[in-house]
Order: C-alpha cells, then sequence, then structure tokens
C-alpha cells in the first residue's frame, strides 16, 4: 500500500540521517498515514479514506462533502 493521502497528496519524503560524526545514511520520511471511515450521507454508505494527519483535519474543517469532491476532483477513486 503506498504511503499517500488521498485527499492532500502528501507522500514520503527522502533525505539522510547524520551521525554525531557526520556519516550519512540514506532514510526516508514517512507521512502520518491513517485509514478513516465516513459515512457519506448523500450516497447512504460509508467510505473508507487513507489520510494523512493534516488530511483528517482538512475533513474536519471542510466537511466530507467537499473532500470528496476534492479527491474526485483529482480523479482519485473514492
Amino acid at each position: 500500500m503506498p504511503a499517500r493521502c488521498q485527499l492532500t497528496g502528501r507522500k514520503p519524503g527522502f533525505g539522510n540521517t547524520v551521525s554525531h560524526s557526520h556519516r550519512r545514511n540514506s532514510r526516508r520520511f514517512d507521512p502520518n498515514i491513517q485509514h478513516k471511515r465516513y459515512w457519506l450521507a448523500s450516497e447512504g454508505r460509508h467510505i473508507r479514506l487513507t489520510l494523512s494527519a493534516k488530511g483528517i483535519k482538512t475533513v474536519d474543517a471542510i466537511g466530507i462533502e467537499a473532500a470528496v469532491a476534492r479527491i474526485r476532483a483529482r480523479g482519485g477513486k473514492v
């Protein structure tokens, strides 16, 4: 499963872990991805979204209907 937010498009970033002696090792910065289940009243069903923590806050702010509209506008499947 890709670590990608369906709403914000947030995905892993890449960089280096730098030790005290300044040696570098490659690492991956994963977003805080959660699976959330929402009731979509307009369709009379539950939907399950893969969202980052920021995406969950965005759904709380704009509502699930507007969030689903944004996901579908981006070409995402709900």
